[in-house]
């Protein structure tokens, strides 16, 4: 009887164990495939964002007493950039650096989430006792996470703005373009800007996963969070 106990037990452990393997595996290519849906909706948002937070410092440089922006506004930024080098070349200019950017960001922000919630709870845990503390859990996993997958994409990030700023009619690609930023001011100009990013990342993420979840256990009708 004994022996058939513990072969039940050890059976519901590596269940467990699988289960929870999966489950991990499941966040991170959900959400590499949520990564790469998002692009299509992004990327050209982003590259007529960035040509007018561009375009007056453009300017700087004319002799016209009272110079004409480039573009109105979104709408007739969309327009031009349309009009004069299309779809793919136009408005998805920078899709493919986008994409290396938010796929392998989101896989790792979702798993990683995961991960560093569990690990998060264990340890309050062991140190509080059998409290569960999840919302605080939920909070520092979700600020963390953000701030690991920004940290190893941003990068990419710097690529995809200068890709998306510099002329229309420029056909570097990734590789070129991360040359020329390294050339014009080194490897640190890959990672400029990423302190206040990560201080940005931190309390923002660390809002969302508590959030999203409370509003998940509201309206599931759940009587607590699940660890």
């Amino acid at each position: 009887m004994e022996a058939n106990n513990d072969m039940i037990s050890s059976n519901v452990q590596e269940a467990t164990v699988t289960s929870t393997g999966d489950f991990k595996l499941k966040n991170f290519v959900c959400g590499a495939f949520s990564g790469l849906l998002q692009t299509f909706i992004l990327c050209p948002t982003e590259h007529i964002k960035c040509r007018l937070q561009v375009q007056e410092a453009s300017l700087l440089n004319t002799s016209v007493a009272t110079p004409l922006l480039p573009y109105n506004g979104p709408t007739d930024a969309a327009y031009q950039i349309y009009e004069s080098h299309g779809i793919f070349r136009g408005l998805y200019r920078g899709w493919v650096v986008t994409a290396f950017r938010e796929v392998p960001a989101f896989a790792l922000y979702f798993s990683s989430y995961d991960f560093i919630k569990d690990y998060t709870n264990r340890a309050l845990k062991l140190r509080y006792g059998t409290e569960q503390n999840p919302w605080i859990a939920s909070g520092l996993a979700g600020g963390a996470s953000g701030c690991f997958t920004w940290a190893l994409v941003y990068p990419f990030d710097v690529i995809k703005t200068r890709i998306q700023t510099r002329s229309l009619n420029c056909t570097k690609g990734i590789y070129r373009t991360g040359l020329d930023i390294i050339a014009e001011s080194g490897w640190r100009a890959m990672f400029r800007g990423l302190g206040v990013t990560l201080i940005r990342a931190f309390p923002v993420n660390g809002v969302i996963f508590p959030v999203y979840e409370f509003s998940l256990l509201k309206l599931t009708g759940a009587d607590r969070m699940i660890d």
